[in-house]
Formats: structure tokens, C-alpha cells, sequence
């Protein structure tokens, strides 16, 4: 398994880069760095929950409940709501001391929002 390839892309020039380099990753046996930059493993690298003993733990579980909102602000389409109760269940499920769920909804328009 290779090591985390690691990149920060600005473009989609660099991002097309990247890609050809992950095409020949393969090939090439250095392991490349470039300051501040972000990871990309592959996906059977990563944990699941189920991979991890929760028991007695407070568990910060990062969901994208950045759901379509009507005029009255009532969802329109809870899929990725309910996409998240296995996970949020396992949790509880296993004993996790507390459970805390971290979302956004909505964009602030590239601002900060006063209100908050």
C-alpha cells in the first residue's frame, strides 16, 4: 500500500496534474510533500465507525444535513438527514458517552454572518 500522497491544487489545471500524477502513482515509488497541503488516501484506508470502540467516548460525528429549505424554511428533502441515523445509532448503540453532530445549512454568501 502506498503511503498519503500529498497536494494542495488551486485550479483545475493543477487539479488535471494531480490526477495524472495519481495515474502513475503506480509507477513511481517517491513520496511527494508540498507545505500546508491536504491528504488523499484511499478509501480502504479510512475507519469506519464501526472499525472504532466508542464505548464510554463523546463522539463528534461531522454530517451534511446542508438540506434544500421551501420559502418557510420547512425541508424539502430529508434523504441526507435519514442517510445519517445508521451512523448516529451505531453510536449510541455502542455506549458513546455523547454523541454531538457538527453540520452547516446554507452558504453565507462567502461572508460572515452578522447574526452569528
Amino acid at each position: 500500500m502506498h503511503p498519503p500522497l500529498f497536494f494542495r491544487a488551486h485550479n483545475q489545471r493543477e487539479i488535471n496534474s494531480l490526477l495524472t500524477i495519481l495515474s502513475l502513482r503506480s509507477r513511481i515509488s517517491a513520496f511527494f510533500t508540498v507545505p500546508r497541503a491536504y491528504a488523499i488516501m484511499s478509501l480502504a484506508s479510512k475507519l469506519s465507525i464501526t472499525d472504532v470502540d466508542v464505548k464510554g467516548k463523546r463522539v463528534l460525528i461531522r454530517v451534511d444535513f446542508n438540506v434544500p429549505l421551501d420559502e418557510n424554511k420547512k425541508v424539502t428533502n430529508n434523504q441526507r438527514i435519514v442517510g445519517a441515523i445508521p451512523t448516529i445509532k451505531h453510536a449510541i448503540d455502542h455506549g458513546a458517552k455523547s454523541v454531538i453532530l457538527m453540520s452547516h445549512l446554507g452558504r453565507p454568501n462567502g461572508s460572515p454572518n452578522p447574526k452569528y
